[in-house]
Protein backbone atom coordinates (compact mmCIF):
# COMPACT_ATOMS: atom_id res chain seq x y z
CA UNK A 1 0.00 0.00 0.00
CA UNK A 2 3.01 2.32 0.45
CA UNK A 3 3.15 3.41 -3.17
CA UNK A 4 -0.43 4.68 -3.06
CA UNK A 5 0.27 6.74 0.03
CA UNK A 6 3.70 8.00 -1.01
CA UNK A 7 3.26 8.59 -4.72
CA UNK A 8 -0.41 9.14 -5.56
CA UNK A 9 -1.91 12.61 -5.09
CA UNK A 10 -4.01 13.54 -2.07
CA UNK A 11 -6.89 14.07 -4.50
CA UNK A 12 -7.64 10.35 -4.49
CA UNK A 13 -11.07 9.71 -3.04
CA UNK A 14 -12.80 6.33 -3.31
CA UNK A 15 -9.78 4.41 -2.06
CA UNK A 16 -9.98 6.25 1.25
CA UNK A 17 -13.35 4.66 2.00
CA UNK A 18 -12.61 1.29 0.37
CA UNK A 19 -9.13 0.65 1.71
CA UNK A 20 -8.16 -2.51 -0.13
CA UNK A 21 -6.41 -3.49 -3.36
CA UNK A 22 -8.88 -4.84 -5.92
CA UNK A 23 -7.61 -7.52 -8.26
CA UNK A 24 -10.35 -8.90 -10.52
CA UNK A 25 -14.10 -8.84 -11.10
CA UNK A 26 -16.93 -10.50 -12.94
CA UNK A 27 -20.54 -9.46 -13.29
CA UNK A 28 -21.67 -7.85 -10.04
CA UNK A 29 -18.80 -9.16 -7.91
CA UNK A 30 -15.41 -7.54 -7.26
CA UNK A 31 -12.50 -9.36 -5.62
CA UNK A 32 -9.58 -7.97 -3.64
CA UNK A 33 -6.02 -9.25 -3.32
CA UNK A 34 -6.72 -10.57 0.16
CA UNK A 35 -9.34 -12.97 -1.22
CA UNK A 36 -12.49 -11.10 -0.22
CA UNK A 37 -15.48 -10.80 -2.56
CA UNK A 38 -17.73 -7.74 -2.68
CA UNK A 39 -21.18 -7.32 -4.16
CA UNK A 40 -20.98 -4.25 -6.38
CA UNK A 41 -23.70 -1.63 -5.86
CA UNK A 42 -21.39 1.03 -7.34
CA UNK A 43 -20.85 -0.07 -10.95
CA UNK A 44 -17.90 2.20 -11.59
CA UNK A 45 -19.99 5.27 -10.70
CA UNK A 46 -22.40 4.19 -13.44
CA UNK A 47 -19.80 3.26 -16.06
CA UNK A 48 -20.47 -0.48 -15.74
CA UNK A 49 -24.21 -0.85 -16.34
CA UNK A 50 -23.61 -4.28 -17.88
CA UNK A 51 -21.32 -5.49 -15.11
CA UNK A 52 -17.61 -6.21 -14.93
CA UNK A 53 -15.91 -8.03 -17.80
CA UNK A 54 -19.19 -8.91 -19.47
CA UNK A 55 -18.27 -11.86 -21.73
CA UNK A 56 -20.71 -10.73 -24.44
CA UNK A 57 -18.68 -7.53 -24.78
CA UNK A 58 -15.27 -8.92 -23.91
CA UNK A 59 -15.18 -11.45 -26.76
CA UNK A 60 -15.64 -8.93 -29.61
CA UNK A 61 -13.19 -6.57 -27.90
CA UNK A 62 -10.46 -9.20 -27.71
CA UNK A 63 -11.13 -10.26 -31.29
CA UNK A 64 -10.87 -6.66 -32.47
CA UNK A 65 -7.65 -5.96 -30.57
CA UNK A 66 -6.00 -9.12 -31.88
CA UNK A 67 -7.06 -8.44 -35.46
CA UNK A 68 -4.69 -5.54 -36.04
CA UNK A 69 -7.59 -3.13 -36.58
CA UNK A 70 -7.40 0.58 -35.85
CA UNK A 71 -7.31 1.48 -32.14
CA UNK A 72 -6.78 5.23 -32.21
CA UNK A 73 -8.20 7.39 -34.99
CA UNK A 74 -9.17 10.87 -33.72
CA UNK A 75 -12.17 11.73 -35.95
CA UNK A 76 -11.06 9.75 -39.00
CA UNK A 77 -13.43 7.24 -40.58
CA UNK A 78 -13.09 3.66 -39.36
CA UNK A 79 -15.16 0.51 -39.76
CA UNK A 80 -15.71 0.35 -35.99
CA UNK A 81 -17.08 3.89 -35.88
CA UNK A 82 -19.32 3.26 -38.89
CA UNK A 83 -20.81 0.17 -37.29
CA UNK A 84 -21.42 1.97 -34.01
CA UNK A 85 -23.14 4.91 -35.71
CA UNK A 86 -25.35 2.62 -37.77
CA UNK A 87 -26.27 0.55 -34.73
CA UNK A 88 -26.93 3.56 -32.52
CA UNK A 89 -29.14 5.06 -35.24
CA UNK A 90 -31.07 1.87 -35.93
CA UNK A 91 -31.53 0.56 -32.36
CA UNK A 92 -31.69 3.74 -30.28
CA UNK A 93 -32.54 6.86 -32.27
CA UNK A 94 -35.02 5.67 -34.91
CA UNK A 95 -37.18 3.52 -32.60
CA UNK A 96 -37.56 6.53 -30.27
CA UNK A 97 -38.29 9.00 -33.04
CA UNK A 98 -35.16 10.99 -32.26
CA UNK A 99 -33.34 12.96 -34.94
CA UNK A 100 -29.92 13.80 -33.51
CA UNK A 101 -26.48 14.40 -34.91
CA UNK A 102 -23.76 12.52 -33.01
CA UNK A 103 -20.68 14.40 -31.84
CA UNK A 104 -17.73 12.42 -30.48
CA UNK A 105 -16.14 14.59 -27.81
CA UNK A 106 -13.25 13.85 -25.49
CA UNK A 107 -13.84 10.58 -23.66
CA UNK A 108 -15.47 11.69 -20.38
CA UNK A 109 -18.79 13.10 -19.24
CA UNK A 110 -17.44 16.55 -18.57
CA UNK A 111 -16.16 16.68 -22.18
CA UNK A 112 -19.69 16.03 -23.42
CA UNK A 113 -21.06 18.76 -21.15
CA UNK A 114 -18.41 21.28 -22.21
CA UNK A 115 -19.26 20.67 -25.86
CA UNK A 116 -22.97 21.10 -25.11
CA UNK A 117 -22.43 24.41 -23.31
CA UNK A 118 -20.13 25.73 -26.01
CA UNK A 119 -22.54 24.76 -28.78
CA UNK A 120 -25.54 26.30 -26.99
CA UNK A 121 -23.72 29.60 -26.64
CA UNK A 122 -22.55 29.50 -30.25
CA UNK A 123 -26.03 28.78 -31.60
CA UNK A 124 -27.90 31.36 -29.52
CA UNK A 125 -25.18 34.05 -29.33
CA UNK A 126 -26.01 34.27 -25.61
CA UNK A 127 -23.62 33.52 -22.77
CA UNK A 128 -25.71 32.71 -19.67
CA UNK A 129 -26.66 29.12 -18.76
CA UNK A 130 -29.12 28.09 -16.05
CA UNK A 131 -28.65 24.96 -13.96
CA UNK A 132 -30.16 23.66 -10.72
CA UNK A 133 -29.47 23.35 -7.02
CA UNK A 134 -27.33 20.31 -6.15
CA UNK A 135 -26.55 19.69 -9.83
CA UNK A 136 -23.37 17.91 -10.84
CA UNK A 137 -22.12 18.13 -14.42
CA UNK A 138 -18.37 17.58 -14.24
CA UNK A 139 -15.05 18.91 -12.96
CA UNK A 140 -13.75 21.11 -15.78
CA UNK A 141 -14.41 24.84 -15.54
CA UNK A 142 -17.48 25.08 -17.75
CA UNK A 143 -19.07 22.05 -16.14
CA UNK A 144 -18.20 23.32 -12.67
CA UNK A 145 -19.94 26.63 -13.42
CA UNK A 146 -23.24 24.70 -13.68
CA UNK A 147 -22.46 22.40 -10.72
CA UNK A 148 -23.89 23.12 -7.28
CA UNK A 149 -21.46 21.45 -4.87
CA UNK A 150 -19.49 24.18 -3.08
CA UNK A 151 -16.46 21.99 -2.34
CA UNK A 152 -16.08 20.99 -5.99
CA UNK A 153 -16.69 24.55 -7.17
CA UNK A 154 -14.07 25.79 -4.75
CA UNK A 155 -11.45 23.67 -6.45
CA UNK A 156 -11.74 25.79 -9.61
CA UNK A 157 -9.56 28.54 -8.17
CA UNK A 158 -11.31 31.26 -10.18
CA UNK A 159 -14.82 32.75 -10.25
CA UNK A 160 -17.30 30.57 -12.10
CA UNK A 161 -19.32 33.03 -14.10
CA UNK A 162 -22.00 33.07 -16.83
CA UNK A 163 -24.25 30.62 -15.00
CA UNK A 164 -27.00 30.76 -12.38
CA UNK A 165 -28.71 28.13 -10.26
CA UNK A 166 -32.46 27.52 -9.98
CA UNK A 167 -34.35 25.39 -7.43
CA UNK A 168 -34.61 21.79 -8.63
CA UNK A 169 -37.90 19.94 -8.42
CA UNK A 170 -38.53 19.15 -4.75
CA UNK A 171 -35.93 21.61 -3.44
CA UNK A 172 -38.60 24.03 -2.19
CA UNK A 173 -41.65 23.04 -0.10
CA UNK A 174 -44.10 20.75 -1.88
CA UNK A 175 -46.66 23.44 -2.50
CA UNK A 176 -44.20 25.66 -4.36
CA UNK A 177 -44.23 26.12 -8.12
CA UNK A 178 -40.58 25.39 -8.72
CA UNK A 179 -40.52 27.05 -12.12
CA UNK A 180 -42.53 30.11 -11.09
CA UNK A 181 -39.53 32.43 -10.75
CA UNK A 182 -38.06 31.40 -14.09
CA UNK A 183 -41.40 31.72 -15.86
CA UNK A 184 -41.98 35.16 -14.35
CA UNK A 185 -38.59 36.71 -15.14
CA UNK A 186 -38.56 35.37 -18.70
CA UNK A 187 -41.94 36.95 -19.39
CA UNK A 188 -41.19 40.25 -17.64
CA UNK A 189 -39.25 42.69 -19.82
CA UNK A 190 -38.30 44.60 -16.70
CA UNK A 191 -36.87 41.67 -14.75
CA UNK A 192 -33.28 42.59 -15.55
CA UNK A 193 -32.53 38.95 -16.31
CA UNK A 194 -30.89 38.28 -19.65
CA UNK A 195 -32.34 35.52 -21.80
CA UNK A 196 -30.17 32.43 -21.21
CA UNK A 197 -28.59 30.34 -23.93
CA UNK A 198 -29.60 27.08 -22.31
CA UNK A 199 -30.90 25.23 -19.30
CA UNK A 200 -28.99 22.10 -18.30
CA UNK A 201 -30.66 19.47 -16.12
CA UNK A 202 -30.28 15.94 -14.78
CA UNK A 203 -33.56 14.04 -14.60
CA UNK A 204 -32.10 12.26 -11.56
CA UNK A 205 -29.40 14.07 -9.61
CA UNK A 206 -26.81 11.34 -9.28
CA UNK A 207 -24.25 13.14 -7.12
CA UNK A 208 -26.58 15.76 -5.65
CA UNK A 209 -28.68 13.55 -3.39
CA UNK A 210 -30.73 11.39 -5.79
CA UNK A 211 -33.59 13.81 -6.20
CA UNK A 212 -35.65 12.61 -9.17
CA UNK A 213 -37.63 15.17 -11.14
CA UNK A 214 -41.32 14.54 -11.72
CA UNK A 215 -42.30 13.91 -15.32
CA UNK A 216 -44.75 16.84 -15.16
CA UNK A 217 -41.96 19.16 -14.02
CA UNK A 218 -39.70 18.04 -16.86
CA UNK A 219 -42.52 18.62 -19.36
CA UNK A 220 -43.13 22.12 -17.97
CA UNK A 221 -39.42 22.91 -18.12
CA UNK A 222 -39.18 21.69 -21.72
CA UNK A 223 -42.20 23.73 -22.76
CA UNK A 224 -40.89 26.84 -21.02
CA UNK A 225 -37.57 26.54 -22.83
CA UNK A 226 -39.32 25.98 -26.16
CA UNK A 227 -41.57 29.03 -25.77
CA UNK A 228 -38.62 31.32 -25.07
CA UNK A 229 -36.11 29.86 -27.52
CA UNK A 230 -33.86 28.48 -24.79
CA UNK A 231 -31.99 25.26 -25.54
CA UNK A 232 -32.71 22.38 -23.17
CA UNK A 233 -29.69 20.21 -22.36
CA UNK A 234 -30.27 16.90 -20.58
CA UNK A 235 -27.17 15.54 -18.86
CA UNK A 236 -27.74 11.78 -19.14
CA UNK A 237 -24.16 10.86 -18.30
CA UNK A 238 -25.12 8.86 -15.20
CA UNK A 239 -28.88 8.29 -15.48
CA UNK A 240 -28.79 7.30 -19.17
CA UNK A 241 -27.95 4.04 -20.96
CA UNK A 242 -30.76 2.18 -19.20
CA UNK A 243 -29.99 3.23 -15.65
CA UNK A 244 -33.40 4.87 -15.18
CA UNK A 245 -35.25 1.93 -16.75
CA UNK A 246 -35.33 3.20 -20.34
CA UNK A 247 -32.31 3.94 -22.51
CA UNK A 248 -32.65 7.71 -22.08
CA UNK A 249 -33.84 8.95 -18.70
CA UNK A 250 -36.15 11.54 -20.27
CA UNK A 251 -38.22 9.07 -22.32
CA UNK A 252 -40.94 8.68 -19.68
CA UNK A 253 -41.52 12.44 -19.69
CA UNK A 254 -42.27 12.42 -23.41
CA UNK A 255 -39.86 15.28 -24.10
CA UNK A 256 -37.20 15.78 -26.75
CA UNK A 257 -34.22 17.76 -25.45
CA UNK A 258 -32.29 19.95 -27.86
CA UNK A 259 -28.98 18.51 -26.64
CA UNK A 260 -28.18 15.29 -24.75
CA UNK A 261 -24.92 14.36 -23.03
CA UNK A 262 -23.90 10.69 -22.75
CA UNK A 263 -20.83 9.00 -21.32
CA UNK A 264 -20.06 6.46 -18.57
CA UNK A 265 -21.92 3.34 -19.81
CA UNK A 266 -22.27 4.28 -23.47
CA UNK A 267 -19.16 2.16 -24.18
CA UNK A 268 -20.76 -0.71 -22.28
CA UNK A 269 -17.47 -1.99 -20.89
CA UNK A 270 -16.04 0.83 -18.82
CA UNK A 271 -13.90 2.11 -21.70
CA UNK A 272 -13.69 5.90 -22.05
CA UNK A 273 -16.29 7.26 -24.47
CA UNK A 274 -18.65 10.25 -24.60
CA UNK A 275 -21.25 11.63 -26.99
CA UNK A 276 -23.03 14.94 -27.35
CA UNK A 277 -26.26 14.57 -29.31
CA UNK A 278 -28.14 17.53 -30.78
CA UNK A 279 -30.81 18.49 -33.26
CA UNK A 280 -29.39 18.74 -36.82
CA UNK A 281 -30.32 22.44 -37.03
CA UNK A 282 -27.86 23.12 -34.21
CA UNK A 283 -24.90 21.61 -36.06
CA UNK A 284 -23.18 24.88 -36.93
CA UNK A 285 -19.68 23.81 -35.91
CA UNK A 286 -16.79 24.72 -38.18
CA UNK A 287 -14.54 21.72 -38.95
CA UNK A 288 -12.08 21.31 -36.07
CA UNK A 289 -13.73 24.04 -33.99
CA UNK A 290 -14.07 21.56 -31.12
CA UNK A 291 -11.90 18.46 -30.97
CA UNK A 292 -10.10 15.99 -28.73
CA UNK A 293 -7.31 13.51 -29.25
CA UNK A 294 -9.20 10.52 -27.85
CA UNK A 295 -12.59 11.08 -29.48
CA UNK A 296 -11.85 8.17 -31.83
CA UNK A 297 -11.39 5.32 -29.33
CA UNK A 298 -12.26 2.35 -31.52
CA UNK A 299 -12.23 -0.35 -28.81
CA UNK A 300 -15.02 1.64 -27.13
CA UNK A 301 -16.95 1.73 -30.41
CA UNK A 302 -16.68 -2.06 -30.56
CA UNK A 303 -17.97 -2.70 -27.05
CA UNK A 304 -20.64 -0.01 -27.37
CA UNK A 305 -21.96 -1.66 -30.52
CA UNK A 306 -21.96 -5.07 -28.87
CA UNK A 307 -23.87 -3.68 -25.85
CA UNK A 308 -26.52 -2.10 -28.07
CA UNK A 309 -26.96 -5.23 -30.15
CA UNK A 310 -27.09 -7.53 -27.15
CA UNK A 311 -29.32 -5.51 -24.84
CA UNK A 312 -31.30 -2.97 -26.87
CA UNK A 313 -32.35 -4.77 -30.05
CA UNK A 314 -35.79 -5.44 -28.54
CA UNK A 315 -37.67 -4.80 -25.29
CA UNK A 316 -36.63 -7.97 -23.44
CA UNK A 317 -33.72 -6.44 -21.53
CA UNK A 318 -35.75 -3.40 -20.49
CA UNK A 319 -38.37 -5.75 -19.04
CA UNK A 320 -35.69 -7.62 -17.09
CA UNK A 321 -34.34 -4.34 -15.74
CA UNK A 322 -37.87 -3.40 -14.72
CA UNK A 323 -38.06 -6.50 -12.53
CA UNK A 324 -34.76 -5.68 -10.85
CA UNK A 325 -35.92 -2.07 -10.33
CA UNK A 326 -39.00 -3.28 -8.50
CA UNK A 327 -36.88 -5.60 -6.35
CA UNK A 328 -34.39 -2.85 -5.53
CA UNK A 329 -37.01 -0.29 -4.56
CA UNK A 330 -38.94 -2.78 -2.46
CA UNK A 331 -35.77 -3.65 -0.55
CA UNK A 332 -34.75 -0.03 -0.06
CA UNK A 333 -38.27 0.81 1.09
CA UNK A 334 -38.13 -1.92 3.72
CA UNK A 335 -34.79 -0.65 5.03
CA UNK A 336 -35.92 2.97 5.06
CA UNK A 337 -39.15 2.15 6.88
CA UNK A 338 -37.14 0.96 9.89
CA UNK A 339 -35.64 4.42 10.56
CA UNK A 340 -37.73 7.46 11.45
CA UNK A 341 -37.49 10.12 8.74
CA UNK A 342 -35.59 7.95 6.25
CA UNK A 343 -36.98 8.04 2.71
CA UNK A 344 -36.24 6.34 -0.60
CA UNK A 345 -35.00 8.61 -3.38
CA UNK A 346 -34.10 8.19 -7.02
CA UNK A 347 -35.56 6.34 -9.96
CA UNK A 348 -34.82 3.06 -11.67
CA UNK A 349 -31.48 1.51 -10.76
CA UNK A 350 -30.11 4.77 -9.41
CA UNK A 351 -31.81 4.93 -6.05
CA UNK A 352 -31.03 5.13 -2.36
CA UNK A 353 -32.05 6.10 1.14
CA UNK A 354 -31.96 9.64 2.48
CA UNK A 355 -31.21 9.95 6.20
CA UNK A 356 -31.84 13.07 8.24
CA UNK A 357 -28.49 12.69 10.01
CA UNK A 358 -25.70 12.66 7.38
CA UNK A 359 -23.48 10.60 9.67
CA UNK A 360 -25.95 7.73 9.40
CA UNK A 361 -25.42 7.26 5.66
CA UNK A 362 -21.64 7.47 5.99
CA UNK A 363 -21.60 4.91 8.80
CA UNK A 364 -23.88 2.53 6.89
CA UNK A 365 -21.73 2.55 3.76
CA UNK A 366 -18.60 1.97 5.86
CA UNK A 367 -20.21 -0.95 7.67
CA UNK A 368 -21.49 -2.33 4.35
CA UNK A 369 -17.94 -2.33 2.96
CA UNK A 370 -16.69 -4.25 5.99
CA UNK A 371 -19.45 -6.79 5.36
CA UNK A 372 -18.74 -7.19 1.62
CA UNK A 373 -20.75 -4.56 -0.26
CA UNK A 374 -19.50 -1.64 -2.35
CA UNK A 375 -21.97 1.22 -1.97
CA UNK A 376 -21.34 4.96 -1.85
CA UNK A 377 -23.05 8.08 -0.52
CA UNK A 378 -24.59 10.99 -2.40
CA UNK A 379 -25.71 14.50 -1.57
CA UNK A 380 -24.07 17.72 -0.39
CA UNK A 381 -23.54 16.25 3.08
CA UNK A 382 -23.22 12.62 1.99
CA UNK A 383 -26.62 12.07 3.56
CA UNK A 384 -27.91 9.52 1.04
CA UNK A 385 -26.92 5.86 0.72
CA UNK A 386 -26.71 5.53 -3.06
CA UNK A 387 -27.17 2.19 -4.82
CA UNK A 388 -26.29 1.60 -8.48
CA UNK A 389 -26.08 -2.16 -9.10
CA UNK A 390 -25.29 -3.36 -12.61
CA UNK A 391 -28.42 -3.54 -14.74
CA UNK A 392 -27.47 -7.16 -15.44
CA UNK A 393 -27.33 -8.18 -11.77
CA UNK A 394 -29.17 -11.41 -10.97
CA UNK A 395 -32.11 -11.46 -8.58
CA UNK A 396 -30.04 -13.56 -6.17
CA UNK A 397 -27.07 -11.19 -6.16
CA UNK A 398 -29.35 -8.19 -5.75
CA UNK A 399 -31.04 -9.90 -2.82
CA UNK A 400 -27.67 -10.71 -1.29
CA UNK A 401 -26.51 -7.10 -1.61
CA UNK A 402 -29.75 -5.77 -0.12
CA UNK A 403 -29.34 -8.19 2.76
CA UNK A 404 -25.85 -6.88 3.48
CA UNK A 405 -27.12 -3.30 3.27
CA UNK A 406 -30.00 -4.10 5.64
CA UNK A 407 -27.61 -5.63 8.17
CA UNK A 408 -25.31 -2.62 7.91
CA UNK A 409 -28.24 -0.27 8.46
CA UNK A 410 -29.37 -2.35 11.41
CA UNK A 411 -25.90 -2.24 12.94
CA UNK A 412 -25.78 1.55 12.65
CA UNK A 413 -29.37 2.47 13.55
CA UNK A 414 -30.12 -0.33 16.00
CA UNK A 415 -33.13 -1.56 14.02
CA UNK A 416 -33.35 -5.27 13.32
CA UNK A 417 -34.25 -7.00 10.06
CA UNK A 418 -35.35 -10.50 9.27
CA UNK A 419 -33.54 -12.04 6.29
CA UNK A 420 -36.83 -12.28 4.38
CA UNK A 421 -37.55 -8.57 4.81
CA UNK A 422 -35.30 -7.43 1.99
CA UNK A 423 -34.89 -10.61 -0.03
Amino acid sequence: MDVFESLESNVRSYCRNWDTVFSHAEGSTVHSEDGRAYVDFFSGAGALNYGHNNPLLLAPLIQYLQSGAIVHSLDMKTAAKRRFLETFRDLILIPRGLDYKVMFTGPTGTNAVEAALKLARKVTARHHVLSFTNAFHGMTLGSLSVTGNSMKRGGAGIPLNNASSLPYDGYLPDQADHLMWLRQVLEDKGSGVDMPAAVIVETVQGEGGLRAARMSWLKDLCELCHVHGILLIVDDVQAGCGRSGSFFSFEAAGITPDIVCLSKSISGFGLPMALTLFRPALDIWEPGEHNGTFRGHNPAFVTATAALEEYWSDGAFQEEVGARIAQLHEGLGTIAARTCGATVRGRGMIAGIHYQDPETARKITAEAFRAGLLVETSGPQSEVVKTMPPLTITADDLSRGLGILAEAASSVTGDSFAEADVA
